[in-house]
C-alpha cells in the first residue's frame, strides 16, 4: 500500500480510521458438526492451542477500551468451551453487547439459563434443512433438528432474542419458503437468509453446493415476497449468491473499516477468509495489543481507502458502496487479492466467472465432502 496512515499525536490512532463497531470471537474450532459449507480453515485448531479463558476475557476488555460494541461468540461450536457461560458474563460487564453464533449443539436449558443469567443478548442459532432428514444429512450429525428445535424453545423461555441462520445453498433452496415459516415457528425476531460462500470446506464443495441461477433468482423473489407478507412479524437479512450477482457486496462492511476477527489461538484478521492471501501476515494478541493491530499493523491497513485499488475501482462511483468487493474472493477467483472483484459485471473476468458457474450449476451435484472435526 502506498498510503502511509498518519497517526493523530494526542491519541495514537488514525485519524481518518473509525475504532471497530463489532468483534468476532472464535472461540473454538471444535464442532460436532460436519457442515461441507463451512467457512472455517481447513486446518482447524487443535484445543490446546485455544485462548485461555483469561486471554479471552482480557481480549474482551481490549475489544471495549477500543471502541467495540458488538461481539460475537462463535466457532465451530462455543458451546464447546465449557468456560461459555464464564466468557459471557465478563464480556456483558464491559458493557459489549453479545451474541452467541451457535448450532445449538451441546447446549442444554440449564445451560441457556446460565447464559440469560450471566446477560447474554441474543442467539443466532443456525439451521441446516426443515426436516430432520435434510438438516442432518447436511450437518452430517444425526438428532442435530431435533436438537435445534428444542434449544429455540429453550431460549424462547429464558426470554433470549433469537435469530434464526439459513445458510442456503443448491441442496435446500428448495425449502426457502418453509425455513422463513419455521423461523416464525420457532419465534424468532430475525432470520439471516445467506447463500453459501466459497471458502474454506464450502470451496471443496462448490460442485454440489453451487446454486443455479433460476434458484438464486427465486430466492430473491422469495425473499421479496416474505418481507412484504412477515413486514413488522420477522425481519429478513438476504445475503445473495454472489456469483449470480451483478456487483459484489461489501465485504465486513470494507476492510479495516468496521469490524475483526480473533482466531481461537488470537490472531487478528479483518475478516474471516482472511488467511487465505499468502502475501499477508497476521498479529496475534498474545504479542500486541488490540488497538495496535487496528490501527498500525500491515494486514488491517493493506486494503483501507483507495490506493490499493486498481484504476477500475478508483474510478467507480460504487467504490464507497462495495469497497471494491471481497478481498478474498478475488484472491480465490482472479489469483491476486488486490484485484477487482470477479463478481463485479464491469471485471474482465466477469464474463469467465458466469460461464464456470453456469457450467458448474448445470451438471449434477457432486457427493458432499464433510468438514473435518
Amino acid at each position: 500500500m502506498t498510503e502511509t496512515l498518519t497517526l493523530a499525536a494526542d491519541t495514537g490512532r488514525d485519524s481518518r480510521v473509525p475504532p471497530p463497531m463489532a468483534m468476532l470471537a472464535e472461540l473454538t474450532h471444535r464442532c460436532p458438526l460436519a457442515c461441507p459449507y463451512c467457512s472455517n480453515p481447513i486446518a482447524l485448531m487443535p484445543a490446546k492451542e485455544e485462548l485461555s479463558t483469561k486471554e479471552w476475557i482480557g481480549v474482551f476488555e481490549q475489544a471495549a477500551d477500543l471502541g467495540v460494541l458488538h461481539l460475537h461468540l462463535s466457532g465451530g461450536e462455543p458451546a464447546a468451551r465449557r468456560d461459555l457461560v464464564e466468557l459471557t458474563q465478563a464480556a456483558a460487564s464491559l458493557g459489549l453487547y453479545t451474541n452467541l453464533i451457535t448450532s445449538g449443539v451441546g447446549l442444554t436449558a440449564a445451560r441457556i439459563e446460565g447464559l440469560a443469567d450471566a446477560g447474554l443478548d441474543h442467539i443466532q442459532l443456525s439451521i441446516q434443512g426443515v426436516s430432520p432428514e435434510s438438516a442432518d444429512r447436511i450437518s452430517g450429525y444425526g438428532g442435530s433438528y431435533e436438537r435445534k428445535i428444542a434449544v429455540a424453545g429453550w431460549v424462547a423461555d429464558a426470554g433470549i432474542p433469537l435469530t434464526v441462520n439459513a445458510v442456503c445453498h443448491r441442496q435446500n433452496m428448495g425449502e426457502l419458503d418453509e425455513m422463513i415459516e419455521l423461523a416464525i415457528r420457532l419465534k424468532a425476531r430475525r432470520i439471516e437468509v445467506a447463500t453459501v460462500q466459497f471458502h474454506g470446506w464450502a470451496e471443496r464443495n462448490k460442485g454440489a453446493l453451487l446454486p443455479t441461477r433460476e434458484q438464486a433468482d427465486r430466492a430473491s423473489q422469495t425473499v421479496a415476497e416474505a418481507r412484504e407478507k412477515y413486514q413488522g412479524i420477522l425481519v429478513i437479512d438476504y445475503v445473495p449468491a454472489d456469483y449470480h450477482s451483478t456487483y459484489p457486496k461489501a465485504c465486513m462492511g470494507g476492510w479495516g473499516r468496521v469490524g475483526l476477527n480473533v482466531t481461537p489461538s488470537g490472531r487478528v484478521l479483518p475478516c474471516h477468509a482472511a488467511e487465505t492471501i499468502p502475501s499477508l501476515s497476521f498479529d496475534t494478541v498474545r504479542a500486541g495489543s488490540l488497538a495496535k493491530i487496528w490501527y498500525e499493523s500491515e494486514a488491517f491497513n493493506a486494503y483501507r481507502g483507495e490506493d490499493w485499488m486498481p484504476e477500475l475501482c478508483r474510478a467507480c462511483e460504487r467504490k464507497t458502496i462495495d469497497f471494491g468487493g471481497c478481498r478474498c474472493q478475488a484472491m480465490a477467483l482472479a489469483g491476486d487479492s488486490s484485484a477487482t472483484d470477479p463478481v463485479c459485471i464491469r471485471s474482465p473476468l466477469r464474463e469467465r466467472l458466469t460461464r464456470k458457474a453456469d457450467q458448474l450449476s448445470a451438471e449434477s451435484s457432486a457427493a458432499l465432502i464433510y468438514r473435518g472435526r
